[in-house]
Order: structure tokens, then C-alpha cells, then sequence
């Protein structure tokens, strides 16, 4: 009953403070609804885009993956804080100069309108079918774990999951719906603490418990069990080789950051340039902070439980939860779970109905729409696509490598051509929308058979390099035959002051040496 109770007080609490914050906003417009009415501040920014990235995805697959792996996999993490400098630095002025609402805009202005439409459509599909299903998966896994909701309710532990996905995804979408970006960003602040406190809860708790009342011996118990589990340099035969840091891997953080419209949409947001570079570089400094809380418990599992639950290693982070947080504290855990899942869910929601009502139907369905029928449009969006994640998750268990690899791998089938063809037209003047449509086609086309289809033995963040190089050129060919005819530059439209944050560089060096000297400390 106590854990109900808590768990119940935190939700509602981040309910009622994100209903009081909104409760005089103007969410029938198109930039109140969809960019938050252009207020977000950089710590908003951050919170949001951490949460919005950190998952339950996270916690249950990337911890499952460090039970079973180690350290390896924290090139996830930590070299997301280059890609976020890179973003804050050189990404944000031009997208904030143009006034961007969202990704696909830039492609229209820079190549053309089909091309547009095209990517809006794919990143539709990529959310629908991969990060939404998977999110509400992992949460409900947590959730189900943590509350017994099969035993409660007297069902199998399939019909448990499946009512938990319907609960998590109802709550999610009305957030989305109804409150806009705005109601997302605050709500995920808060979130975000609570995930930083609930999350370092897990470990502090482990450690206690193992080193019987000391921090430093539970830890050193823990790293003297398995000193390899600490590697960061993985092998060319693991999970995730060291070499693929030079090939696909940055390519995809680079995407992921200042290029995915989940993400970049709370910079979209920003007040001003300063807030945004603000945000994201803030985001990367707690992205180096974040394996604390998704890989540390996957090692720590693997001290209490051995090779026992390889066969299931996406349950090792709910088992840890139960083992070592004491009961007056899980609920509140269970809460800081709920709202981890609600600000990927509600986030990937709110930026899938921007796509759509901005690039689609505007554009092809109602050209004449009001912004009030823009709105509309995004939240029945909303809706059909909450519907359709919902039916999808349960149905992606069982993943051979771990929910979090099965989510990388489905996320390489879209990202590398995006992400191809965006760098193109920020970087290569010669490329022609032509060379763009070729490009993303081929790139789509070959990631597809490469993986799925051919048995070619290469890591698939390897194959992420071998595709874009291979796009690049492709477009450079077919550019040399139809040459880029559009001299579209971008200017500055006035929708926010573009004054870069006077500390923005040093902020970004240090974060970059940071990232160095995790692999130098831990590279065994």
C-alpha cells in the first residue's frame, strides 16, 4: 500500500505542477502547441531532451546489456556528448536563423518539396514502428515487475504486460494531446530530476548493501568479482567493437542529436540561441553522467545473480530494483519509471503529429487549414498513432542481443540516409536534390539487405560507415550528372535573438576532453 502511495503522490505531483504551469498558455497555435510558444530556457532544454532520450529502453535494455557485456556498451552515452557539441555549436544558428519548426523544413528549402515529404513520412514510420512499440514495452516490463500487476490481477504475466502498455500509453497521449511540447518540456523537467535521484538510488543502495554500510568497499567487492565487465575497449567480436567509435557510430550520434526531430524540437523551442546551445551542451555534461544510472546496475546485477539470467537479460534491472531498494523507497522509483517512459512516449507523440500536421497535411491534404486546424490534425495524430504503438509493443520480446541493440539496429534502417543527405545539404553545395533522392533511397535500401536479408558478417554500426560513405559518394555521381541548381542560403528571419552563449565553446572543449579521459581511465 505504501509503495501505491508514493507512487501515486510523485505522478500527481508532476501532473498538477505541469497543469499550474500550462494553465494560461496558448496552445491553439502552431508554435504554442507544437515549439511551446518559442519560451523553453536551457535547463528546461536539457531536462527535456535528457528524458526524452533516457527511457526505460535505457534502464532495462542498456542495463541488461552491461550485466551481460559490461562497460563497453557506454559509447551509447558518452560520445553523445560530442555529437552534442557539434549540434550547439554549428547545427543550432542555422536551424534557429531559418526559423525551423521542424526537420524536414530544411530539407524543402535546401534540395526540394518532394524530398520533404519524404523524410517527414519515414520518420513517421521509424517512430511508429521502433522507438514507440519498444518504450512502452520496457516500461511495462518495469511496471509489471515492480507492482506484480499479473499476480494483482490474477492474469498471466502476457495479459499483465498487455494491460500495463494500455495504462502507460492512455497516460502518455494526454499529456501529448492536450498539453503540447510545453506540457511535455516541464513535465520532463521534473522527471528528470527524479529520475537522477531514483536512479543513483539503485547503486547507492547496492553498494550498501554489499559492502555492509560502505559505499567504497561494496564498490571495490563489486569491481573485484569482474575487473573485465570495467573495459571500455570492446573487442572486435563483442556486442560493440572499440573501432566502430571511427566508422558508424558518431555518424548516428550526430543524427541523434542535431538532426532527430524528437530531440532537436525542444532547441526549436528555445527562447533564444543562447538558451538552445545552453540546453544541448548542459545535456551532454549530463549524458557523461547518465552510465551511473543505465550501465553501473547492469555490472552490479552481474555480481549478485552470475551468468544466471543471460538467457533473460532484460529482466536483470527490475530483479536489482526489488533485491536492493528498500520498500518505502520503491515506489517513488516506480514513479520516476512511469515518467521516464511518459517523456519518450509523449515526445516521440507530440514531434510524430508536428511532422505530420506541418509537413503532410498542411501541405497535401488542407492547404488552407487554420493553425487551429493544424492543432487538431496533431492531436488526432496523436491519438492513431498512440493506438498503434500500443497494439505493436508487446510483440517485440524476446530480442536475441537485448531490447536496447534490437532498437539500435531498426533505428540504423532510417537514421544513416537521413542523416546522409542532411549533412549534404549543410556541408556540400554541389549535391543536387537529385543526388539527395538517390542517396536516401540507396541508403534505405542497402542498410535493409545488408542486415536483414544477406548473412554479411559485420558488426551493423560498421555497415552505418560503409552506407554513408558509400551514399556520399553516390550523391557526389549522380550530382556530377544533375547538377544542384537551387542557391538557397540560409538567412535569418527574425523568429529569436541569435546571440551564441558567450561560454558555448568552453563548455564544448570540456566536454570533449571529459569524454577522452573516460576511455583513457577506463580502457584496460
Amino acid at each position: 500500500m505504501q509503495t501505491i502511495i508514493t507512487f501515486l503522490a510523485f505522478t500527481g505531483f508532476v501532473a498538477f505542477y505541469s497543469w499550474y504551469r500550462l494553465r494560461k498558455e496558448r496552445l491553439d497555435t502552431q508554435d504554442g502547441y507544437f515549439l511551446g510558444g518559442r519560451s523553453l530556457t536551457g535547463i528546461t532544454i536539457a531536462g527535456s531532451m535528457l528524458l526524452t532520450n533516457i527511457s526505460t529502453e535505457h534502464l532495462i535494455g542498456m542495463n541488461g546489456s552491461a550485466y551481460k557485456n559490461g562497460f563497453i556498451i557506454i559509447a551509447w552515452e558518452v560520445t553523445s556528448a560530442l555529437a552534442l557539441v557539434i549540434a550547439a555549436l554549428y547545427f543550432l544558428p542555422t536551424y534557429l536563423k531559418m526559423g525551423l519548426t521542424t526537420i524536414p523544413q530544411y530539407l524543402e528549402y535546401r534540395f526540394d518539396k518532394s524530398i520533404r515529404t519524404i523524410v517527414a513520412f519515414l520518420l513517421i514510420l521509424s517512430f511508429v514502428v521502433t522507438l514507440l512499440p519498444i518504450v512502452l514495452y520496457t516500461g511495462a516490463i518495469n511496471i509489471e515487475s515492480i507492482f506484480n500487476v499479473s499476480e494483482v490481477l490474477q492474469v498471466s504475466q502476457a495479459e499483465g504486460l498487455w494491460f500495463t502498455v494500455i495504462i502507460i500509453g492512455a497516460i502518455g497521449s494526454i499529456y501529448a494531446i492536450f498539453g503540447g511540447l510545453k506540457a511535455v518540456a516541464v513535465s520532463d523537467t521534473i522527471n528528470g530530476f527524479g529520475l537522477f535521484i531514483g536512479g543513483l538510488m539503485v547503486p547507492i543502495f547496492a553498494f550498501w548493501d554489499i559492502g555492509d554500510g560502505s559505499l567504497i568497499t561494496g564498490l571495490g567487492k563489486v569491481v573485484e568479482n569482474s575487473p573485465e565487465k570495467f573495459n571500455v575497449i570492446g573487442s572486435e567480436d563483442s556486442v560493440l567493437p572499440f573501432s566502430v567509435l571511427f566508422t558508424g557510430l558518431m555518424i548516428n550520434q550526430i543524427y541523434f542529436w542535431g538532426m532527430n526531430q524528437t530531440i532537436i524540437q525542444r532547441a526549436f523551442g528555445a527562447v533564444n540561441l543562447k538558451e538552445a546551445q545552453k540546453g544541448l551542451l548542459f545535456t551532454g555534461l549530463l549524458k557523461l553522467l547518465v552510465p551511473v544510472i543505465i550501465v553501473l546496475p547492469g555490472v552490479i546485477g552481474f555480481y549478485y545473480f552470475g551468468d544466471s539470467m543471460y538467457d533473460k537479460q532484460d529482466m536483470i534491472y527490475p530483479e536489482l530494483v526489488k533485491k536492493v531498494m528498500p520498500l518505502s523507497f520503491i515506489g517513488f522509483f516506480a514513479a520516476v519509471v512511469m515518467g521516464a517512459v511518459l517523456s519518450t512516449f509523449n515526445s516521440v507523440l507530440n514531434s510524430t503529429a508536428t511532422l505530420f500536421s506541418i509537413g503532410i497535411y498542411k501541405r497535401h491534404i488542407f492547404k488552407s487549414a487554420s493553425q487551429e486546424n493544424v492543432v487538431r490534425a496533431g492531436k488526432i495524430t496523436s491519438i492513431i498513432l498512440a493506438i498503434f504503438a500500443i497494439f505493436i509493443a508487446p510483440f517485440i520480446a524476446n530480442a536475441p542481443e537485448g531490447l536496447y541493440q534490437l532498437l539500435q539496429q531498426l533505428n540504423g534502417i532510417f537514421f544513416i540516409p537521413i542523416a546522409s543527405i542532411i549533412l549534404a545539404g549543410l556541408f556540400l553545395p554541389k549535391i543536387s536534390a537529385a543526388g539527395a533522392k538517390v542517396g536516401l533511397f540507396f541508403g534505405l535500401a542497402f542498410y535493409i539487405i545488408a542486415s536483414f536479408i544477406l548473412d554479411i558478417d559485420i558488426h551493423f554500426v560498421h555497415l552505418w560507415g560503409i552506407e554513408f560513405v558509400l551514399n556520399i559518394v553516390l550523391m557526389f555521381a549522380v550530382s556530377y550528372f544533375y547538377p544542384n541548381e537551387n542557391t538557397f542560403k540560409p538567412t535569418d528571419i527574425g523568429k529569436v535573438a541569435m546571440h551564441h552563449w558567450r561560454y558555448g565553446k568552453i563548455m564544448g572543449i570540456t566536454l570533449i576532453l571529459i569524454t577522452v579521459a573516460i576511455y583513457i581511465w577506463l580502457g584496460q
